[in-house]
């Protein structure tokens, strides 16, 4: 019997043909969420919360259509390529210069998205700011704003680790059977703005020191479990990672160049510097051990 991957999960003949019979029946599901969501409960394919896995299951079955394994339905609306670009308005336009430092900013804070208002809005701002625009973030995610007193001064995003990360692995030590059941584990810095016109000094060590303090309790309150580390990585050309150095992550290596489907090792990416940080001391005996208990 053969398998395919897509999405950190392995699926068999027998589960592609079960996917073949799900989109078949149009009538009990008509479009590609309902396929999704289905396919998710007929295969037991769900977070570490007990919810539905159905945004990873889109793109993995989105992979299989292009590669020819299936055939999905047309999309119900057209997204330009893929994506969905944000309207640009005037919420997101440039504002007064702030200066300072962080002790001169009142409430300085991470706040997480969590209206829809809010979520349009950091939606925004990344596609007109950062370089490289809107993208939806991989499956378990966190989204703030950076505020000081009325003003929002960037964008942070955090999403789903990478799948495979030589450097990031030989750090965790960790086999290749724990980084399938814990990589959920990993959480990935994928966006970090300040906005052009915000020139506090040292606000964006002041952003991941408050990052680290914080990010375990909101993951936790959203998605009933625990990171133990955080990762990101900083494309060389452009950045020198300073901030993060500043806030204690550890540079662990680089990346090789290669995307996360570049299956014939084409190395058409940029290289990037990997930085990690841990959230709990035993994060190593949690990723690559004994998981129960958590020290902080």
């Amino acid at each position: 019997m053969s398998s395919v991957r897509y999405c950190g999960r392995t699926f068999t003949d027998t589960e592609l043909e079960l996917i073949r019979r799900i989109i078949a029946d149009r009538e009990r599901h008509p479009h590609r969420l309902a396929i999704s969501r289905a396919v998710c409960e007929q295969l037991g394919w769900l977070r570490p919360d007990g919810r539905l896995k159905d945004m990873s299951a889109r793109v993995a079955l989105l992979r299989m259509h292009r590669d020819g394994l299936i055939v999905l339905p047309p999309p119900r609306q057209e997204s330009n390529n893929g994506r969905r670009r944000p309207s640009l308005t005037a919420a997101s336009d440039p504002g007064p210069a702030v200066e300072g430092t962080p002790r001169d900013l009142t409430s300085l804070k991470l706040r997480p998205v969590e209206t829809r208002r809010d979520s349009s809005w950091w939606n925004e701002l990344i596609e007109r700011y950062h370089y490289l625009g809107y993208v939806p973030l991989p499956g378990a995610q966190l989204r703030y704003l950076i505020e000081g007193g009325d003003q929002v001064l960037g964008a942070l995003g955090m999403g789903a680790a990478a799948w495979k990360v030589a450097p990031r692995d030989n750090f965790i030590g960790w086999s290749h059977a724990q980084r399938e059941q814990r990589l959920h584990l990993v959480v990935n810095n994928a966006r970090f703005l300040i906005l052009p016109w915000v020139r506090v000094r040292n606000l964006a060590s002041w952003v991941l020191g408050q990052l680290a303090r914080q990010v375990a309790d909101d993951w936790e309150r959203r998605y009933a479990y625990r990171p133990v580390l955080l990762e990101t990585f900083v494309e060389r050309d452009r950045f020198r990672g300073t901030c993060y150095k500043a806030a204690n992550w550890v540079h662990v290596g680089q990346t090789q160049g290669r995307g996360k489907l570049d299956r014939h090792k084409r190395y058409d990416k940029p290289i990037k510097e990997i930085f990690l940080y841990p959230l709990a001391n035993n994060f190593r005996e949690v990723l690559a051990g004994d998981p129960d208990g958590i020290t902080e």
